[in-house]
């Protein structure tokens, strides 16, 4: 697992022992992000459910401006620790231990991208997108990775999907604000 461009091209991340985390592909994580290539300069993320943090760290190495990483597993945190000083971002990351929904209750922010990459076998990403359309900004983007068999809806609240592609077993969810 690496960053794949960006500031720490080619840095190679770690991840925590066991089958409890799912670091994206590149090939997928390189689908993602070239949805939404033009929207991370001076972006403000959230990688949620963030395992590794390898998706926020990807989007501050190709110009996002900060990102916060949210996970309830202790090791999983200090995976993305370990990550964040590997790639040099500490100023401009904030790490979060909390589960999601916790997390989305009570977060006043408002981000630019969201990242969505529960377990994979969880009715997490439905949940959460029902919890997110208050802190994603009008212009702003939630990039859901899951199973590709995962049923998602069409629209949550003022989220409308955008765009769906599968690429093998995983399946990209792309939503966005109705203008």
């Amino acid at each position: 697992m690496r960053i794949i461009t960006g500031l720490c091209r080619g840095r190679k991340l770690t991840a925590p022992e066991g089958l409890d985390v799912r670091p994206t592909t590149d090939k997928v994580k390189e689908a993602m992000f070239s949805i939404i290539q033009f929207e991370l300069e001076g972006a403000r993320v959230l990688d949620l459910f963030a395992g590794t943090g390898q998706l926020g760290l990807e989007a501050l190495s190709r110009g996002a401006d900060s990102a916060v990483f949210v996970d309830a597993s202790a090791r999983s945190l200090s995976a993305v620790k370990r990550n964040i000083g590997i790639t040099g971002f500490q100023s401009r990351s904030e790490t979060v231990r909390s589960d999601a929904l916790s997390f989305l209750a009570r977060c006043r922010d408002r981000f630019d991208i969201v990242f969505l990459d529960p377990p994979y076998d969880s009715t997490l990403c439905a949940a959460a997108l029902a919890a997110l359309p208050g802190i994603v900004k009008d212009s702003g983007a939630v990039v859901c990775e899951t199973r590709s068999e995962t049923p998602l809806p069409d629209t949550v609240g003022a989220l409308d999907e955008r765009r769906d592609r599968r690429y093998g077993v995983t399946r990209l969810t792309v939503y966005r604000k109705k203008i």
